[in-house]
């Protein structure tokens, strides 16, 4: 691995897990003595992650992007369009015996798992169910879709019925996609994905004063 890629890869994980919060600067200097780096990669990567949008030039610096609520929406409409499409495929299979691994996955959470772990296994829910389509576009749509949401999911406040809720949903969906029953596994998933979205963009509009008292930034559009 690169410099460039190391330095790219560690402040990407960062960035996602809030070590650095939304609309905190970075600045060239810093990030050359925290990853022992020199100028020209580190460059390099801020122009990556810049590309992924997680960074923002200002002015003579750089900065954390904010959660945009309007990029949550728009975001949820990618979602239901590349997901819904794997799904169909995934119904299509003559062998789905590979819903299996992620049913067990789901099964892993119990009361005594930590919240961290159910947010992940939430997310690798979507990542997984498009894998098993077998198109690989697909599949990295909705990677990168979910990578894009993961700090706003960090972010939300939810409790032990709207997890356990979701659960629910993902297993409605498993179910249909287990008997092939492509009509419901869309219906499902696509009433999956507004209400999550739903529920993501309420939690965080209400609770933005008190992330703003974080240091974290949350923007209306």
């Amino acid at each position: 691995m690169s410099q460039m890629q190391s330095v790219e890869r560690q402040l990407r994980e960062m960035i996602l897990g809030l070590e650095i919060g939304p609309g905190e600067r970075l600045t060239e200097r810093w990030i050359e003595s925290r990853f022992a780096a020199s100028r020209t990669p580190v460059r390099a990567a801020l122009l990556r992650l810049e590309t992924e949008g997680l960074i923002c030039r200002d002015g003579r610096g750089w900065t954390v992007s904010p959660i945009n609520l309007a990029e949550l929406e728009q975001i949820a409409v990618y979602r239901e369009a590349v997901e819904v499409a794997a799904v169909r495929l995934t119904c299509l299979l003559e062998d789905r015996s590979a819903v299996d691994a992620i049913e067990a996955m789901l099964e892993s959470c119990d009361a005594g798992t930590p919240r961290e772990e159910w947010r992940r296994i939430g997310m690798d829910f979507h990542i997984e169910l498009a894998r098993l389509s077998g198109n690989e576009f697909l599949f990295r749509a909705v990677r990168d879709a979910m990578t894009r949401l993961s700090r706003a999911r960090w972010l939300e406040v939810r409790d032990e019925a709207a997890l356990g809720r979701a659960w629910a949903e993902h297993h409605a969906v498993l179910a249909a996609v287990r008997v092939g029953d492509a009509e419901a596994a869309a219906r499902l998933l696509s009433a999956h994905i507004v209400g999550s979205r739903n529920r993501l963009v309420t939690s965080l509009r209400d609770d933005r004063r008190g992330l703003r008292a974080r240091g974290f930034a949350v923007v209306a559009a």
